[in-house]
C-alpha cells in the first residue's frame, strides 16, 4: 500500500519515460546534489508535488547501462532508509520476505526496465532486477522506490510497514 501523503503517478505515465520539465530536472538536482546522467520522469510525488521516486531510462545519455530504473530521491525517505539499512536493515528484509517472491519481484524489475530499451539498441544491456541486484536484497533504497511506483515489491513493502514502526514505536519484525 502506498502511503496516502505520495501520489503514485506511474499508471498515468507512458512506458518509457520522456525529458523531465525543467522544474522537474532542477528539484531533482537539488535533491541528488548532481545533475541527472539520463533521461527520466518524475513517478510519484509528494503532498506538495515534490518529486519522491523518478523512473530512468535503461541507458544513460552516454549509453552506460542503468539498471536501477526507480530511484528515490526524497530527502527525509533517503536518511530514514539509511538509517534502516544501517541497523541491519538489508539482512533483516532478506530474511524476512519470501525468497521466491524476491525473485519473482527482480524478474519483473528487469522484464519492465528491459522492455524499454529501444530495440535498435547494441551496445551493453543494464543487468539484475531492482537495482541491478541479481538475487537477494541489495538496497532498500531501490525496493522502497519500486514499491512506491509499482506497489509490488515485497522488500519494499517490508520497508514500509519498517518506517511505519518507526513513526508510530511498534516494531513490526
Amino acid at each position: 500500500m502506498v502511503p496516502p501523503s505520495l501520489d503514485p503517478v506511474a499508471a498515468s505515465e507512458p512506458a518509457s519515460p520522456t525529458a523531465a520539465a525543467p522544474e522537474d530536472v532542477a528539484a531533482v538536482e537539488s535533491r541528488l546534489g548532481r545533475r541527472p546522467q539520463g533521461r527520466f520522469a518524475v513517478v510519484v510525488r509528494d503532498a506538495t508535488g515534490a518529486p519522491v521516486v523518478i523512473r530512468n531510462e535503461p541507458l544513460l545519455d552516454d549509453g552506460t547501462p542503468m539498471p536501477t530504473r526507480f530511484w528515490l530521491v526524497d530527502p527525509d525517505l533517503l536518511r530514514r532508509i539509511g538509517t534502516l539499512e544501517a541497523a541491519g536493515g538489508v539482512k533483516r528484509a532478506e530474511a524476512a520476505v519470501d525468497a521466491t517472491e524476491l525473485a519473482e519481484a527482480h524478474r519483473r524489475a528487469a522484464a519492465e526496465r528491459d522492455a524499454a530499451i529501444p530495440v535498435e539498441h547494441a551496445g551493453p544491456r543494464p543487468f539484475g532486477g531492482v537495482g541491478g541486484t541479481r538475487t537477494g536484497v541489495k538496497c532498500l533504497h531501490a525496493h522502497y522506490a519500486c514499491f512506491l511506483a509499482t506497489g509490488d515489491d515485497p522488500v519494499g513493502a517490508w520497508v514500509e510497514v519498517q518506517l511505519s514502526a518507526d513513526e508510530t514505536g511498534v516494531d513490526h519484525d
